[in-house]
């Protein structure tokens, strides 16, 4: 069985745009790497629910912008629609199929937007809220949005800003316009990069970028908001050089939590536990690159790839289901600039 890897990248160097590669699950390897599409900087990437639109951040014209990509039934991406603004381009983009909302995080100007979209991946600017804050570290003197995505439920909007040091919860009603309900501020220092839910839907887990740590959060689902019950480190006490915290992923049956580490350049995996959520170290391995900006698991839970923005290649693991181990299958696996993973199938 293959499974279809969309890839977004920086184009900085040698990348031109959005990359696919095949992940063979009977062979254990990754397989047929191509050239998709050329975008200026794609560097985050979510699918609508049935799969036939993709929405990519990027540059249009020298202005920030996320553009809409229609799948033909070749499977080649056509570009639908385009939103651009001055300044930098967001960083993160998510998608709300109750609403046919898409979600945007800009990073460089600290704001979080609502687009509408449609089938046929037209976009439309709803609402646009603006952070103010700042924090104790040297990257948090004004607020860097990084995160904005639905809750479990999608009844709230979640923000996380590093710059800030807070996690935000907004409602949407049905004309894109948000409403701040609830705030989560977290220790000074901590830089909120980006969390997962897990199934239960009552805690999520938050990476801190800057602290190099996990939170753990109880979520109240009526009102959004949270507390945090725990904080747990990802890399070893005795790193001391320069590490940035990056991508976190939560197995699907929810036992088992994962985070890599810029710098240190590297995957902790922390098992979840039953009886109440919280983390315990299960090993911290390293990626095989240098630095790993985005990783995900593919559907069947089985594999995990990782993607390094400096040493242009994708790293291939095996997870233990039951232990949540990785083990290497396939290391220097050439993609440019890539700073983003997202299967076809989930």
């Amino acid at each position: 069985m293959n499974e279809t890897i969309y890839l977004g990248t920086y184009t900085k160097r040698e990348s031109k745009g959005i990359y696919t590669i095949q992940l063979d699950t009977v062979n254990k390897k990754l397989t047929h790497s191509s050239f998709l599409v050329q975008v200026d900087n794609p560097t985050y990437l979510t699918l609508s629910n049935d799969k036939t639109r993709l929405y990519a951040i990027s540059k249009e014209n020298g202005e920030g912008a996320l553009v809409a990509f229609k799948r033909n039934e070749s499977n080649e991406l056509i570009a639908s629609g385009v939103v651009s603004a001055p300044g930098a381009p967001p960083c993160y983009v998510s998608y709300d199929e109750v609403r046919s909302f898409v979600y945007t995080a800009n990073y460089h100007k600290g704001e979080v937007s609502v687009l509408k979209t449609n089938k046929e991946g037209q976009l439309t600017l709803l609402d646009t809220v603006k952070h103010s804050g700042s924090s104790i570290h040297e990257n948090q003197h004004i607020p860097h949005a990084h995160y904005f995505d639905l809750s479990p439920d999608g009844r709230y909007v979640i923000a996380c800003d590093l710059g800030t040091d807070a996690v935000y919860t907004y409602a949407v009603d049905d004309n894109g316009k948000l409403s701040e309900v609830s705030r989560l501020n977290v220790a000074p220092g901590t830089g909120p990069r980006h969390l997962v839910f897990h199934p239960n839907q009552e805690i999520a887990y938050l990476f801190g970028e800057l602290s190099s740590e996990v939170l753990t959060l109880h979520y109240n689902l009526s009102t959004g908001s949270f507390t945090v019950t725990q904080t747990i480190p990802t890399i070893p006490a005795e790193h001391t050089e320069f590490n940035g915290g990056a991508a976190i992923r939560i197995s699907q049956d929810g036992k088992f939590v994962y985070a890599s580490n810029r710098g240190h350049d590297s995957v902790a995996v922390f098992s979840v536990s039953p009886e109440n959520n919280l983390l315990s170290l299960v090993e911290i391995i390293p990626s095989e690159g240098k630095i790993p900006r985005d990783f995900d698991i593919d559907p069947t839970g089985q594999f995990i790839v990782v993607a390094h923005q400096d040493s242009d290649n994708l790293t291939l693991f095996e997870r233990n289901q039951k232990t949540g181990k990785l083990s290497l299958l396939q290391k220097n696996v050439y993609v440019p600039e890539c700073v983003c993973v997202l299967f076809d199938s989930l």
